[in-house]
C-alpha cells in the first residue's frame, strides 16, 4: 500500500481517527473479519488439498500453493493488526512492530504479484515452447522449487531496504512506506511491480489466446477437410457418399497427421504416441465382373478413438486451468486498481480519507477470493475442498447424531 504524506507528529501518535471515519471503521471491522475468516481457512484448505490429494501434486500447483502461502501471511498476521487499527482508529503494536508490518506486508504483495508472473509464463512456456531445454529445464521440480524459493528472495530484498521508512499511514489506517522518503527508490519498486509485472502477466495471457485461437482455426479447417476426403472414398467405392466416418477414411495415416498436429499447436495436451498403430492391408480384390476394387481403409483401431477423446479432454482441462489463472490475475489488478489510481491522482490529499480506506479495504479482498475462485473454476480443487471439510467436520456431526 501506498503512503500519503502526513506529518511527523501525526505519525508519532499511530492515530487515525477523525469524524469522517468513525462510522466507516465498523464496516472496515466487520470486512476485515470476513476476509481473515475466509481467507485464512480457503487458503489453508489450498495447501492441505495440494498435500493430501495425489492428483494435485503437479508442478504447475507448486506456483498455486506458493501464492496461497503469501496470501496465508497476509489473513491469518496481518489482516487482524489491521481490523484492530480500525476498531480503535489507531495503531496499538509500536515503531518496531508498524516497521514489521510494512516489510510483510510489501513481501506478501509482491511474491503474489511475482508468483503470478511464474504461472502466466509457465501457461505460456507449455503452449508455445515446451520442448525447448530453457522450458523443460524451468518446469522441472527442480527448476520450479528455484522458482518459489528466488520469489520470497526476490521479495525480500527488494522491499527490506525500505525498513527505515516504514512508519503509519493515517490515511488508510495502516503501516506502510514513506510516500517522500523513500523516492526514487519507492516509484521505481512500484512501477517494477504493479505496472510492468502485471503488464508481462497481461502480455503472456494474450500470447496464450493466440495460440489457442490459431490451434482452434486450424482444427475447424481440418474437419471439412476431413470430411471431404472421406466423402469422395466413399463415392469411389460406390457408396452414396455418407460422411458418418464409421469405417470410412480413419487410416493410421490421417491419425499420425492429427496427433502431430496436435503435437504442435497445443504441446501439453498431445497425446503420447502409441508405440505401433495396428494397420490391416487390405488386399486388392476383384469383383463378380472381373474389374479390380480399391481397398478400404481399415477401421479406427480402440487406441486411435482412445487417443483422440483423450486429446480433446486433456485440451479443454488446459483451457479451463488457463481461464481459471487469468480469472485469477483480473482479480487481483481489479482489487489494487482503485487504490493505485486514488493516490496518483490524490497527490496533496485532498480526497475525503474515507475514499482512501475503502479503496484500501479493496485490496483485502485479493488474499481471500483466490480459493473461491479455485473451487468454483476447478474440479479438482473442488472435490478436495469437499473431502477435507468432509473429514473435519465428521466428528462434530457424529456427536451431534448422538445427542
Amino acid at each position: 500500500m501506498l503512503l500519503n504524506d502526513t506529518s511527523l507528529h501525526v505519525n508519532s501518535t499511530f492515530s487515525c481517527a477523525s469524524p469522517s471515519v468513525e462510522g466507516y471503521r465498523y464496516f472496515g471491522v466487520l470486512w476485515g473479519c470476513v476476509v481473515t475468516v475466509v481467507g485464512t481457512v480457503g487458503n489453508v484448505l489450498t495447501v492441505l488439498a495440494f498435500a493430501t490429494d495425489t492428483r494435485l501434486r503437479t508442478r504447475f500447483n507448486v506456483l498455486i500453493v506458493n501464492l496461497a502461502v503469501a496470501d496465508i501471511l497476509y489473513c491469518a498476521v496481518l489482516q487482524p493488526v489491521s481490523v484492530d487499527s480500525y476498531l480503535h482508529l489507531r495503531w496499538r503494536g509500536g515503531a518496531t512492530w508498524c516497521q514489521m508490518f510494512g516489510l510483510l506486508l510489501f513481501l506478501s504483495n509482491s511474491v503474489s504479484i511475482i508468483t503470478l508472473c511464474l504461472i502466466a509464463a509457465s501457461r505460456y512456456l507449455v503452449v508455445a515452447h515446451r520442448t525447448t531445454r530453457a522450458a523443460r529445464l524451468l518446469l522441472s521440480p527442480h527448476g520450479v522449487g528455484v522458482l518459489v524459493v528466488s520469489s520470497w528472495a526476490l521479495g525480500l530484498a527488494s522491499f527490506g531496504p525500505l525498513w527505515p521508512v516504514y512508519v503509519f499511514a493515517p490515511q488508510v489506517c495502516t503501516c506502510s512506506f514513506h510516500r517522500t522518503k523513500g523516492r526514487p527508490y519507492t516509484t521505481v519498486l512500484l512501477f517494477f511491480y504493479f505496472f510492468l509485472g502485471l503488464g508481462f502477466v497481461g502480455l503472456f495471457y494474450f500470447l496464450i489466446y493466440r495460440k489457442v485461437r490459431v490451434a482452434a482455426k486450424a482444427l475447424i479447417k481440418y474437419r471439412p477437410s476431413r470430411r471431404s476426403s472421406r466423402r469422395k472414398q466413399a463415392e469411389a467405392e460406390g457408396t452414396d457418399g455418407d460422411d458418418s466416418g464409421i469405417g470410412i477414411g480413419t487410416t493410421a495415416t490421417q491419425s499420425s497427421e492429427i496427433s502431430d498436429q496436435t503435437a504442435e499447436t497445443h504441446p501439453e495436451t498431445a497425446p503420447a504416441a502409441p508405440s505401433r498403430i495396428q494397420q490391416t492391408t487390405c488386399p486388392v480384390k476383384e469383383a463378380s465382373n472381373g474389374a479390380k476394387k480399391p481397398p478400404q481403409a481399415p477401421a479406427p483401431t480402440l487406441t486411435q478413438a482412445t487417443a483422440t477423446s483423450s486429446t480433446a479432454g486433456e485440451d479443454s482441462e488446459f483451457k479451463r486451468v488457463t481461464r481459471m489463472c487469468f480469472t485469477v490475475f483480473l482479480c487481483f489488478v481489479g482489487c489494487f486498481a482503485p487504490f493505485l489510481l486514488v493516490n496518483i491522482a490524490d497527490k496533496n490529499n485532498r480526497a475525503p480519507q474515507v475514499l482512501h480506506m475503502f479503496c484500501a479495504n479493496l485490496t483485502w479482498l485479493n488474499s481471500c477470493i483466490n480459493p473461491l475462485l479455485y473451487a468454483a473454476m476447478n474440479r479438482q480443487f473442488n472435490q478436495a475442498y469437499q473431502d477435507l471439510l468432509s473429514k473435519a467436520t465428521r466428528p462434530v456431526t457424529r456427536l451431534w447424531r448422538r445427542q
